[in-house]
């Protein structure tokens, strides 16, 4: 990614992957809720990504020589989201994890955080627009 962008807005785009990313395994799940032996997933990432920025964004490795390849990296690039069986939820009659009201509750959640990530995004994006165009 190009250093035009800060560290705060690589998280949010990240943020924003990933939930997408909990938006679909969340979804497969309320469609699966009927589907017997289904195991309900879980997405995690939140953990990975504070991480990643109290480490500031970029891993702890320097080039000791100018003819060395560049070594760091930023750290946030390296972050996968998680994804396993959900093993807060019981199992049901038909060996089914998926509970529907739990899985709308975690939509939900994650619609909202989506929304506010954007709107962050857009918020960032407007005072760069505004900078470049010499604050008019």
């Amino acid at each position: 990614m190009s250093k035009l962008f800060d560290t705060t807005t690589t998280a949010l785009e990240k943020s924003l992957d990933y939930m997408m990313e909990r938006n679909t395994v969340t979804s497969a799940n309320i469609a699966n809720a009927e589907t017997p032996n289904y195991k309900a997933k879980k997405v995690d990432f939140e953990d990975q990504l504070a991480a990643a920025l109290q480490r500031g964004g970029s891993q702890n490795m320097a080039a000791t020589n100018a003819l060395h390849f560049p070594l760091a990296r930023p750290a946030l690039e390296g972050l996968e989201a998680d994804i396993y069986d959900n093993p807060d939820i019981p199992v049901n009659n038909d060996m089914n994890t998926v509970d529907v009201e739990k899985e709308m509750a975690v939509l939900n959640e994650n619609s909202i955080r989506y929304k506010a990530a954007t709107q962050l995004i857009n918020k960032k994006m407007g005072a760069m627009k505004y900078v470049i165009g010499g604050g008019r």
